[in-house]
């Protein structure tokens, strides 16, 4: 072993895999929370995922007309209110995260995944989307990391005919 080795490399290095873990969790916590939204989501915990002066906004022409652009963490609070109704506006909601790359460079990241998104709506539809995800963090005075600007672009968008069946799932038997 090398006598000299660098300990402050060695530090950096793990202090970015740190950074890189406390990323992912957050993204992975703010989809948990999304995919269970209705009137008993604790709106705080969400909200709590983003930094004080925090952007979420769809982009590309598909998300920008459906979802907008909202430029305060009250803002994306108020949005996501919209979702936590009585009568929820999903069903069911399952969020899917791949391709998943993270660049951390002091007190700030830049991620990108892949979302796969399966939905069905309390008025009977079903909808498959697709989106590239592209989200700026923000390390905190705590050393947490925060969402400052999280954008989504569709890729596809489809509706299904549902999502869930009563039919016996094709498997070998067991003879």
């Amino acid at each position: 072993m090398n006598d000299k080795m660098d300990f402050s490399a060695i530090l950096q290095r793990l202090e970015r895999l740190e950074a890189q873990a406390a990323i992912r969790n957050c993204i992975n916590r703010y989809m948990e929370i999304c995919d269970a939204l209705d009137a008993n989501t604790d709106l705080n915990e969400l909200i709590n995922l983003f930094d004080e002066d925090s952007i979420w906004e769809g982009i590309g022409e598909k998300y920008a007309q459906s979802f907008g652009h909202f430029s305060s963490r009250q803002a994306i609070h108020d949005m996501f209110k919209g979702y936590t109704q009585k009568d929820s506006h999903f069903v069911m909601n399952a969020h899917f995260v791949s391709s998943e790359q993270i660049y951390v460079e002091d007190t700030q990241a830049k991620a990108s995944w892949l979302m796969l998104q399966t939905s069905a709506f309390r008025d009977s539809r079903s909808h498959l989307n697709a989106a590239k995800l592209t989200v700026a963090f923000k390390q905190q005075q705590d050393g947490s990391w925060k969402i400052k600007h999280f954008q989504t672009e569709n890729i596809f968008s489809r509706p299904v005919s549902h999502w869930n069946s009563t039919a016996e799932l094709p498997v070998p038997s067991q003879k």
